[in-house]
């Protein structure tokens, strides 16, 4: 795809947001933040700037790069940190322990609840308040709480342990009432943790006036230690409450989705919450919207794209009404198999989230109309062709398989997933060929595909007797198509499979030539030449390419974790370099059992001694 860096640099707007780069194959190499998306991205292909050798290097690579606009620096910290986490980009500065920014949690369900510092959101019935983007200022706010509102902080079982021990040095210095002696009553207690609790969800005003005539009062008094302290608490108060539209308060699963039309053309937004964390974005093009209205285009819009995609939130919220919003809302119920919401908010934090995406419709619609377009003919376009080429309507899944061999002794299998004609790596899979001896690439395709839809139909079975969500298990996604990476025989395997388990899922094969360049596919039992020029070619190129190099990924990962043991190990007297003569000379195991001494001592590295030794391990 051309995309002109200079040309784009100029499009920058000076707003925050997070710019994300890509490189040739379209991976995302670097996510970033900035204040000025205009003055930060121009940075990196200054040639007066001094940049470190590896920034040198992620710019050296950099093929086009997109970004998200945002209301706030702090927006942009938190959705940086969600779109590292979800992708992993290359040149990011990665956390091995990969923690999640904290939350504050309030032990509502205890008797004498307890203000808590959270990693993670847990699934009991404390109430959470975050995710927060500073670890400071949520330490700060607790320590704040405890001072103001007397909350203990030790882990006894009360009332249970009231009494047992002696009250804890917070009560001595005057920051615990001593629930754990009986000295504060529950119903008092739960006082000061309900104004905490008005406290937590932003309403602020009392406490920072208690704050600000402390201070005021330590000042007077000269105690200028003490109103420093009530200054820095204050501030960090400030900071932690400091509203967030980009991380929602809440845990549901909730798209965005806001559009803006100009002339023919119409692009919507969406956004993808999930667990109240904006993960990701994506935007759509629209033809053929001149003179519709905004409702039409959006019900439009949702129709198709619910279709389609395999999983519903449990709410939509939209920049515009829709029509037949009941319907709808029945239509999207029934495929989820639990209530879905549509919701079109006037006011509040979801009305503000709407209002962004369709700031960035906005911006894509007028900057990026014709980028969109060869998007959608390089992913979605390409796919249709296929479709079409197989007569395949509604083309969205296709699963791609491949079988290597590690030093012919060991088989791995790859599975890969393009949805919409884009990879969805979480979907990806590898398979330890377990039931195959030898390099037998039939049958231990047989083996892969096998594994993979009994593992599928394990899981509808489960998710349908325990009643659970649709979105539940990653197996029980069936493909519209599976693309063999062979001609006839790998095809014939594979129908082979999905006829034993009673499926009905298309089957073709990815055919190259005599230079391992792909020709064409077979399906039904004839060859469909491809244009090499066409769209759907370079699809399936790619999907080959990305079977074979998460095949051999796999192959490198075994090898460099040492998990590829060789029986050959385990015959005494032959170590690695005699192991390496053996499997070079001979191409399996069987070839090798079959040997006698005299052919195995002529090995080089070799002689009567270990080629004794050989044989009599086999025999």
């Amino acid at each position: 795809m051309f995309f002109d860096i200079e040309e784009e640099l100029k499009k920058l707007p000076a707003k925050p947001g997070v710019y994300i780069m890509h490189d040739k194959q379209d991976n995302i190499i670097y996510v970033g933040k900035a204040i000025s998306l205009k003055n930060r991205v121009r940075q990196y292909f200054q040639n007066s700037r001094n940049l470190t050798r590896k920034i040198q290097q992620m710019v050296a690579r950099i093929q086009c790069f997109e970004y998200i606009i945002t209301d706030s620096e702090l927006e942009a910290l938190v959705l940086e940190s969600n779109l590292i986490k979800e992708h992993r980009p290359k040149y990011n500065t990665m956390l091995k322990d990969d923690k999640n920014y904290p939350y504050i949690k309030v032990t509502v369900h205890e008797a004498y609840p307890r203000i808590l510092f959270a990693r993670e959101r847990g699934k009991d019935k404390a109430r959470y308040f975050g995710p927060y983007t500073s670890v400071k200022s949520v330490k700060d706010t607790i320590e704040l709480i405890r001072k103001i509102y007397y909350t203990r902080t030790c882990n006894r079982n009360l009332p249970k342990d009231m009494g047992k021990e002696r009250p804890c040095l917070y009560y001595h210095i005057k920051q615990c009432k001593a629930p754990c002696q009986g000295y504060i009553s529950i119903k008092d207690y739960r006082e000061s943790i309900n104004q905490v609790l008005e406290f937590l969800n932003g309403n602020y005003s009392l406490i920072t006036r208690q704050l600000e005539q402390k201070m005021k009062e330590a000042s007077e008094n000269m105690e200028y230690e003490t109103a420093g302290e009530f200054r820095d608490l204050l501030n960090s108060v400030k900071q932690i409450l400091e509203k967030q539209k980009i991380t929602s308060g809440e845990i549901e699963d909730r798209d965005i989705l806001a559009g803006t039309c100009a002339g023919d053309e119409a692009v919507v937004q969406v956004f993808f919450i999930r667990s109240g964390k904006l993960i990701g974005r994506e935007h759509f093009y629209l033809t053929g919207v001149e003179q519709e209205s905004k409702s039409s285009i959006m019900t439009s819009f949702v129709k198709q794209f619910y279709a389609g995609t395999p999983f519903i939130p449990r709410e939509l919220i939209l920049g515009d009404a829709i029509e037949d919003r009941e319907i709808i809302e029945e239509w999207l119920t029934s495929k989820r198999g639990q209530k879905v919401y549509i919701k079109v908010p006037v006011k509040g934090e979801k009305e503000r989230l709407v209002e962004l995406a369709r700031k960035n419709a906005s911006m894509v619609l007028q900057q990026d109309a014709e980028k969109i377009k060869r998007e959608e003919a390089k992913t979605v376009g390409a796919l249709a062709q296929i479709g079409k080429m197989l007569s395949i309507p509604g083309l969205f899944r296709v699963e791609a398989f491949d079988i290597s061999n590690i030093s012919g002794f060991e088989s791995v299998g790859s599975m890969v997933v393009y949805e919409n004609g884009k990879p969805k790596r979480n979907d990806y899979r590898k398979f330890k060929i377990k039931w195959v001896k030898g390099p037998d690439d039939y049958a231990s395709m047989q083996e892969v595909l096998t594994r993979r839809f009994i593992h599928g139909i394990k899981e509808e079975q489960e998710r349908r007797e325990k009643k659970l969500d649709a979105g539940y298990g990653s197996f029980n996604r069936y493909p519209d198509l599976i693309m063999m990476d062979g001609g006839k025989g790998q095809v014939n395997v594979a129908e082979k499979v999905i006829a034993e388990l009673n499926m009905n899922i298309p089957v073709c094969g990815m055919v190259k030539d005599d230079n391992h360049r792909t020709r064409g596919l077979f399906f039904n039992n004839q060859e469909i030449p491809l244009e090499h020029s066409s769209e759907a070619f370079k699809l399936i190129t790619r999907i080959q390419d990305e079977t074979h190099r998460f095949a051999i990924e796999y192959h490198r990962q075994l090898r460099g974790k040492t998990q590829v043991h060789s029986i050959l190990d385990d015959i005494e007297g032959i170590g690695s370099s005699r192991r390496r003569a053996l499997m070079k000379h001979y191409q399996s195991l069987e070839a090798i059992k079959a040997a006698t001494v005299e052919e195995l001592a002529a090995i080089e590295t070799m002689n009567i001694r270990s080629a004794k030794q050989v044989y009599e391990f086999f025999h």
